[in-house]
């Protein structure tokens, strides 16, 4: 079994960290329910997502927070987008699985909608080189399975995060899914210490300085893990013209493990301005 391992003060003790694959379905539950009944009823429609990769029980809180968004019946498609960096010839593939299987039960693929992006640019291929079974799709797919119904996926591996190809996920994004009844995850982490740099990033969107801020992401002075993702996130969002909303940041918001956990919903709010 895969855990993650947090020293304590004693150097011989560790503390196993627990994944979402190994929390129970109550707690899973119980934590939703809890962030749900703080959430006021009339918020926007919420279209994208930034989730922590790794879901555990040291930050499903926060998690929950994101999902309990989520109506049961709010998203026909979910795709989900991480960073996989390699050599890969294959800029940014999809798993050419028909379906994903959790301790929840079976998710289906959007075939359809994957060979679309396909289609639409030469850099997406079907293809396996970057899956394996410790893709974020599958944590993230659990928390869907707990907050929505009837959804199927499409599974996005970005191996690549040079700026034409980010922008090219972006644009491809941008134009197939304005219409669709669909949610997109953007997975990518920055650590709770770096609230310096997410001051930093909301300044140069707010201040609508796109190129300061791709430099900026691109640079060596970002500290963000998943940063294709978390770019491709923002130019969608941008081109949507959807209100950014980061947890960290919420006057009700407890402390957050990950200051990148947020979502972009409906209200009209030109993030480029």
């Amino acid at each position: 079994m895969d855990f993650h391992r947090i020293q304590l003060i004693n150097p011989e003790l560790t503390y196993k960290r627990m994944n979402i694959t190994e929390l129970s379905k109550e707690r899973i539950s119980e934590e939703l329910k809890k962030a749900k009944s703080k959430l006021d009823p009339d918020q926007e429609t919420i279209r994208i997502l930034f989730s922590p990769q790794s879901i555990t029980d040291q930050n499903i809180e926060e998690v929950s927070s994101l999902y309990g968004r989520l109506g049961k019946n709010d998203f026909d498609t979910v795709i989900v987008i991480e960073s996989r960096p390699s050599d890969s010839l294959k800029k940014i593939p999809m798993p050419s699985h028909k379906s994903f299987s959790t301790p929840y039960g079976e998710v289906l693929v959007n075939d359809k909608l994957r060979n679309e992006f396909c289609d639409e640019d030469d850099d997406f291929f079907i293809d396996d080189n970057a899956w394996n079974e410790n893709l974020s799709l599958y944590h993230q797919l659990i928390m869907l399975q707990s907050s929505i119904d009837d959804f199927s996926v499409v599974s996005i591996q970005l191996t690549d995060e040079s700026s034409f190809i980010v922008r090219e996920l972006a644009g491809v994004l941008e134009e197939i899914l304005a219409t669709r009844n669909a949610l997109i995850i953007f997975c990518c982490d920055l650590d709770s210490k770096r609230m310096d740099e997410l001051n930093k990033i909301i300044h140069l969107i707010e201040s609508g300085n796109q190129s300061g801020m791709m430099n900026y992401l691109n640079s060596d002075d970002s500290h963000i893990d998943g940063k294709g993702a978390f770019i491709a996130g923002l130019m969608v969002a941008g081109a949507w013209g959807l209100k950014l909303n980061f947890i960290a940041l919420q006057e009700t918001s407890t402390a957050t493990s990950n200051l990148l956990s947020g979502y972009a919903d409906m209200q009209r709010h030109q993030i480029y301005g």
